[in-house]
């Protein structure tokens, strides 16, 4: 059953001249998502260009009971951003909604639209002398309502917070229409319910982010980036400690790669090279930045203390300080680079997993002789961001399997990983967010309470469903 044409007519007129998209070739890549594990059917694609065309919008759906798929740069990993093969829903792709609203330097805001790309925004807050710091693969594409929808995550955590932290106001399209205009952007507002919390990391299920306004902080002037090699998880988790003790709040990356990770890289992604001419099992990727200029703070003095202490301590066997930006950079490679290279070795099965920081080390090696009963000879490439917890516990195929008969184990294998991870209070997923790939695990690990309250809010907020149903929660 398709949405009816007059429906459809009524939608392309109200999101206006270049608005919308019905040629099914065309529409193909808002239907995709990156991973190829889910492909969507949708009528209509709608690109409305300001907050009112989608207030619009959002009113007729719910007034004809229409199902609304919101979608930012399509970078997902868990399928939210995609509809169902019904082929009921509509799809509302944020891209035109990309202007700058406010720039406030003395606030340290910057207020942006949803489909504003991650990677200007960046550039942006550089360019008025400050640092905007989630940073994540996909920044080049993604875009920053989806990275509020998701919570997102990325390298510098640790240091900074997740999106939940990065933001001080939003402005919402509600599932009845209304909008909500919250883009106050106020260090101190305690005026009940921290009402932006809900939205963030709610997937597009209770309302449609259309703007934010955004904390920016002081541009790290001084970096110092290191690649090292630990000899097991346990001097990672020791290494991190000393660092912190050290620096203070000057680490701002902590990254953990094994082996095999950077052998995946250097084999698949050209220009990438091991940085040290011995192999060892296991590197950490660490950097330290600080606004303050070198005569205030002398950041490579801070570097050199934190390795030479870790090397008296046999926490780290050997490693390369980066002496510029581009060597920098060369490190960093290694680590961002890590899943697409992984594509290259044929399936993969992919946890994003978080645990407490003490417990990884023992997580890895009961994890490692899970993998090995349940799949003889299949390579886990456990990599991430060790600093806050989070670890992608991707499984490459073993090189005599099938691809197809490995990835068939998909459902399997993440249940008994995920019961690990739940032994150790941890959780199934850490940055990545739910959509439709993760509903089960949500009614299979979520106390009864928690979903309860849960749907209270869906139903709430969104009484008919209509907003990305089937993602978060069934």
């Amino acid at each position: 059953m398709s949405i009816a044409s007059r429906h459809l007519d009524e939608l392309k007129k109200i999101s206006g001249i270049k608005g919308w998209i019905d040629d099914q070739n065309s529409m193909q890549p808002f239907l995709i998502e990156p991973r190829d594990k889910y492909q969507g059917r949708t009528s209509l694609v709608l690109l409305p260009d300001t907050v009112e065309k989608i207030a619009e919008i959002v009113t007729y759906c719910a007034q004809k009971k229409i199902s609304i798929i919101p979608q930012g740069g399509n970078t997902g990993l868990v399928g939210g951003s995609i509809p169902s093969t019904s082929g009921q829903e509509i799809l509302v792709s944020l891209k035109r909604l990309n202007r700058i609203r406010e720039k406030d330097t003395y606030n340290q805001t910057l207020t942006v639209e949803a489909g504003c790309i991650l990677l200007d925004i960046q550039d942006l807050a550089k360019d008025m002398g400050f640092l905007f710091p989630l940073s994540l693969a996909a920044e080049g594409s993604c875009m920053i309502g989806g990275n509020l929808s998701t919570n997102a995550g990325g390298v510098n955590v640790l240091h900074y917070g997740n999106m939940r932290s990065l933001v001080l106001g939003l402005e919402v399209v509600l599932a009845t229409g209304e909008i909500w205009r919250g883009l106050g952007g106020l260090q101190k507002d305690n005026t009940g319910y921290d009402l932006k919390q809900l939205f963030i990391g709610a997937e597009g299920t209770l309302g449609i982010i259309t703007a934010a306004t955004l904390k920016l902080y002081p541009y790290p002037h001084e970096k110092q980036t290191a690649f090292v090699a630990v000899p097991n998880p346990q001097a990672a988790v020791d290494l991190l400690e000393l660092t912190r003790s050290v620096s203070g709040d000057c680490i701002t990356a902590f990254e953990i790669m094994p082996r095999r990770g950077i052998e995946i890289v250097t084999r698949h992604i050209s220009g990438a090279r091991d940085p040290m001419a011995s192999a060892y099992d296991w590197y950490v990727l660490l950097e330290c930045t600080s606004s303050l200029s070198r005569t205030l703070l002398d950041l490579e003095q801070v570097m050199e203390h934190i390795l030479s202490q870790a090397m008296e301590k046999e926490l780290v066997l050997d490693g390369v300080i980066a002496k510029n930006e581009s060597e920098s950079s060369n490190l960093w490679q290694l680590r961002e680079n890590l899943s697409e290279a992984q594509k290259h070795e044929g399936g993969s099965i992919k946890h994003d997993i978080s645990i407490p920081i003490s417990a990884i080390p023992k997580f890895l090696t009961e994890a490692g002789a899970l993998v090995e009963s349940l799949i003889p000879d299949a390579r886990p490439v456990p990599f991430g961001h060790l600093g806050d917890g989070n670890i992608h516990y991707n499984i490459s195929q073993p090189l005599n399997m099938d691809k197809q008969v490995f990835l068939d184990k998909w459902e399997d294998l993440n249940r008994q990983v995920h019961d690990m991870v739940k032994k150790y209070n941890g959780s199934f997923s850490a940055e990545h967010g739910i959509g439709r790939m993760k509903v089960a695990e949500m009614l299979h690990y979520k106390s009864k309470t928690e979903l309860s309250m849960m749907r209270q809010i869906k139903k709430s907020l969104d009484p008919d469903n209509i907003m990305n149903p089937g993602v978060i929660l069934n």
